[in-house]
């Protein structure tokens, strides 16, 4: 299922159905395919459309200060996978987890949980990389986050699996307190369906959105021009938005 869940939608993707439209028009030979290729590949990668689609998927969210975020029972960094970098041994180079764990030890740093959770993601078909949860908790520490005060979760597939181990762990917890409520740090594009997924796992959440991939700025005339930073920002902004769809059309156990 985890498979099919990846590459199902790549096919729904600007890419990907700019490929489907342009055989399509080799395969009945209707030049208004071809054209319909090239209107998505290019509206899909330029940076108005871009933007748009991702500020869609954050939610027209904002960065919130630490100060105002209300005091809760754990503080959840979602994990995705650090990138291998060539050569022996592999280094894990950060990509969005470096505001997602800088933000996490902002937040027990202000005490506003006494507890700090990484999710240990890992992939089966990176079976030779290692979860990143230690990377994770060595970089959480060296930005001075107690060691003792932080725990990592087994081994995690995707965001469902996270919601379930998180409840799990904070049920297993021996720590006095009856609240479930977690501070949540994801990407601000992932936290609409991550939210969804916590509270259908019986784990109320305060959203602490970070990474965001939009930022305001005046309209020129690069905005209509494509750039591959651009179709990479609607692709991943698409490809959230059907996985917040199906998981709101599909209710998950």
């Amino acid at each position: 299922m985890l498979y099919l869940a990846k590459i199902l939608p790549v096919f729904f993707l600007p890419t990907g159905a700019s490929i489907l439209l342009l055989l399509a028009s080799l395969a009945f030979r209707k030049r208004a395919l071809a054209i319909a290729a090239l209107l998505v590949l290019w509206l899909s990668s330029t940076s108005v459309v871009g933007d748009a689609v991702m500020r869609a998927a954050e939610g027209w969210q904002t960065r919130i200060p630490v100060s105002s975020v209300p005091e809760a029972r754990a503080i959840v960094v979602l994990s995705g996978l650090l990138r291998q970098t060539p050569g022996e041994p592999s280094v894990g180079e950060w990509r969005e987890e470096v505001d997602r764990v800088d933000a996490g030890v902002a937040l027990l740093k202000a005490a506003r949980a006494p507890v700090l959770i990484f999710t240990n993601g890992w992939l089966p078909w990176h079976a030779d990389t290692q979860p990143v949860g230690n990377e994770i908790v060595e970089r959480a520490v060296a930005l001075g986050a107690p060691r003792d005060r932080i725990l990592v979760t087994d081994r995690v597939r995707n965001t469902a699996d996270e919601a379930r181990e998180i409840g799990a762990l904070l049920r297993s917890l021996k720590d006095g307190h009856d609240r479930d409520t977690v501070i949540l740090v994801t990407s601000a594009f992932h936290m609409r369906r991550s939210r969804l997924l916590f509270t259908r796992a019986g784990v109320p959440v305060v959203p602490f959105p970070v990474d965001f991939q939009t930022s305001d700025g005046p309209f020129t005339f690069m905005d209509v021009l494509p750039s591959a930073g651009s179709t990479k920002s609607t692709e991943t902004a698409v490809r959230e938005l059907y996985g917040y769809l199906y998981y709101r059309l599909i209710k998950t156990s």
